[in-house]
């Protein structure tokens, strides 16, 4: 008997997949940057450990960082990340 019962076997493509995984790990790695070198350390952990498509990670940089990202900030990190 099949471990999952008749789930179908592949319910997003690959490629979806993949781009969710990105999505995520960069707003991931933004938010724990901020978070470690605002000494917020209890935000941090929240961070490593609750995984939600990168949802708590923007929610954390643009609402409740110490210094709060702006979206003038991101577009120079993402111009700056393009050269």
């Amino acid at each position: 008997m099949d471990l999952f019962g008749n789930l179908p076997a592949a319910t997003l493509p690959p490629l979806g997949v993949f781009v969710i995984f990105v999505w995520s790990i960069i707003w991931k790695g933004l938010a724990m940057w901020r978070a470690a070198n605002q000494g917020q350390r209890n935000w941090f952990i929240a961070l490593l450990i609750i995984n939600t498509a990168g949802i708590l990670d923007i929610i954390y940089l643009f609402y409740f960082s110490k210094n709060k990202m702006t979206f003038a900030e991101l577009k120079g990190l993402v111009t700056k990340f393009n050269n």
